[in-house]
């Protein structure tokens, strides 16, 4: 039997030497994949896990809903509407009563622009029962009352500070309608 080698045109390679490098590098790619793997299978549990309790608290939700609407059935039955309708009248003052005019003006007071004055201050509950501010601010140029809506965004007494209106007064002055959420602390809804 006869070999034929021919250097010249099929040079000797060392295949020890290439797979001592390449292998190297091709086993760490094949770690990296198995470890991306894992932590892949493992998200994927995990996310299977809190779909599950997502699942579970729809449907607690769901339960307290359907309570919810039946305690209202029974209150909207004609025997128990003037006992509604007073309950409600009752809730009403005593949110109104536990409103702190002098808490507003010291979180106002915190918040307000040095060149800004507060015309009028109206509070009043929205459609999900929270404290809504309705003020009225006149300033020296419209850059104040955008101040104050920023720095009320930054408070923790204000909530979703929005500047509704605008109009030139006189001399020069801005006047402006800015209307918030208040939230008092919660020291402050336990009477301390």
């Amino acid at each position: 039997m006869r070999l034929d080698i021919n250097l010249a045109t099929h040079p000797y390679e060392d295949a020890r030497e290439f797979w001592a490098r390449w292998g190297l590098g091709v086993g760490l790619l094949a770690v990296l994949t198995l470890v991306l793997m894992g932590w892949a299978v493992n998200g994927w549990i995990k996310a299977g896990r809190d779909r599950h309790n997502i699942a579970q608290l729809e449907q607690q939700i769901a339960g307290r809903e359907k309570e919810r609407a039946g305690a209202q059935a029974i209150l909207d039955l004609n025997v128990n509407r003037s006992t509604r309708d007073q309950s409600q009248f009752l809730n009403g003052l005593i949110q109104r009563k536990a409103f702190s005019w002098t808490r507003v003006f010291e979180d106002l007071e915190r918040v307000m622009p040095p060149n800004l004055h507060v015309v009028s201050l109206r509070p009043g509950m929205d459609d999900q029962n929270q404290m809504e501010l309705q003020m009225k601010v006149v300033g020296t140029t419209r850059s104040d009352a955008v101040e104050l809506v920023h720095r009320m965004e930054g408070s923790k007494h204000f909530q979703g500070a929005q500047l509704i209106q605008e109009q030139q007064g006189e001399g020069g002055s801005v006047g402006a309608s800015v209307v918030s959420i208040y939230v008092p602390d919660a020291s402050d809804r336990s009477g301390k």
